[in-house]
Order: C-alpha cells, then sequence, then structure tokens
C-alpha cells in the first residue's frame, strides 16, 4: 500500500512539474524580450518632407500662368516643366524645388517668383514605412509625422489569424537597423494604448508567423 501511494505521489508531482513548465512557457511565448521595448515617443528632429518618386508636384509661377504645371516625379527622381528639364526633385524639400525652378527660369524670365505644392505623398524609398510577415495587408506606407503603430495597424488591415503580435519587431533604419520589440496584439486585440509607440522615417515593422 505504502508502495502504491508513493507512486502515485511521484505522478502528481511530475504532472504538476509539466502544467507548470506549459504555464511558463505560455507565459513567455506572450512577448518577446529578445529586444528592448519601442520607446513611446520616438526621438526625432524636427521633420520635414522630402520629395520621392510618385509623388506630384504643383509648380506654380506666379504671373507665369503658362510656366505653371503640375507634373510628376518620375522614378528617377527628375520631374519636367515648361522651361525646365531634368530637374532633379528626390530628396528636396518643396522649398528647394521652388528654388531650382526659379534659378532654372531666370535664364528666360526676369525675377522669376515659384510655388511648389506637393499633391500626392509617396516620399523616397528611404523614409517609407513597411511591413511584413504576417498582416492582412502587408505594404509600405508613406511616413507621417508623429505616426504611430496603431496608424500603420489600421492602414494594413490589422493582424492575420496566424500573427504573433506580441513578438513582432520594429528595425529602425534611423538607429543604425537596431531592432525593437513591440505588443501588437495587446494592442489590437485588448485595446492596450500602452503599448501604442511613435514610428520613423525608414522603420520595418515585421510581424511573425505564430507557433500552434
Amino acid at each position: 500500500m505504502q508502495t502504491n501511494t508513493s507512486g502515485f505521489m511521484c505522478t502528481m508531482v511530475s504532472r504538476l512539474a509539466l502544467v507548470a513548465s506549459v504555464v511558463v512557457v505560455s507565459g513567455c511565448a506572450g512577448f518577446s524580450s529578445a529586444y528592448p521595448p519601442a520607446p513611446a515617443v520616438a526621438s526625432t528632429t524636427a521633420y520635414n518632407y522630402v520629395v520621392g518618386p510618385g509623388d506630384v508636384l504643383n509648380i506654380n509661377v506666379w504671373r507665369n500662368p503658362e510656366l505653371s504645371a503640375t507634373v510628376p516625379v518620375r522614378p528617377d527622381g527628375k520631374v519636367s516643366a515648361p522651361l525646365v528639364d531634368e530637374l532633379v526633385a528626390q530628396g528636396k524639400t518643396s522649398q528647394e524645388i521652388a528654388r531650382d525652378v526659379e534659378k532654372a527660369l531666370g535664364k528666360f524670365v526676369r525675377d522669376p517668383v515659384v510655388t511648389v505644392i506637393v499633391t500626392n505623398f509617396v516620399g523616397p524609398y528611404s523614409e517609407q514605412i513597411r511591413v511584413v510577415g504576417e498582416a492582412a495587408k502587408p505594404q509600405f506606407l508613406s511616413y507621417r509625422q508623429k505616426m504611430t503603430v496603431m496608424d500603420v495597424m489600421i492602414a494594413v488591415g490589422g493582424l492575420t489569424d496566424f500573427a504573433d503580435g506580441n513578438k513582432a519587431t520594429i528595425v529602425r533604419a534611423a538607429e543604425g537597423n537596431k531592432r525593437y520589440s513591440v505588443r501588437l496584439r495587446d494592442l489590437i486585440k485588448r485595446g492596450d494604448i500602452s503599448a501604442n509607440v511613435e514610428m520613423l522615417p525608414g522603420d520595418v515593422l515585421i510581424i511573425p508567423q505564430g507557433w500552434f
């Protein structure tokens, strides 16, 4: 009888140990600590939008409507407008482009006054936000000042059923490709606003598949 009792106790201890290990593993699977948490507020200087291929520019030359035009930025980053050919626009602000157009027109028009307005925003490749992995609609997004990971997830339609959202990471190009962990499942499924963090230009959000 004593032998059976000892055997029963050993079996119970083993089962309890197994349950405890499963609980520990499940808890660890809920959030990845391999990388530091992404800071809630991204440290960045004042942001100025720079033009990229695919943007559309409205070039207005004061008192010279025949020289004004709406032009796309070509894949090579250049634009062409009346009396202005092969002007590099990529990587410049709208003000910088306006000054370049004035310089080019100055050969034909006395003291031209030019304003440039970006009417379609794509931005340079280096500043686009990229979302890969288990997002409903993986894609690239144009960066906007004060953009957050919640804004990004709304744009990509949330997580797939196979996503392990709390093991997602941000690869931050602005900090030498440093990695940060983000809690997407807590943010989206539980409404935990503390998991919302700011993005920076060039960030890559990686959402892995969970193991079930």
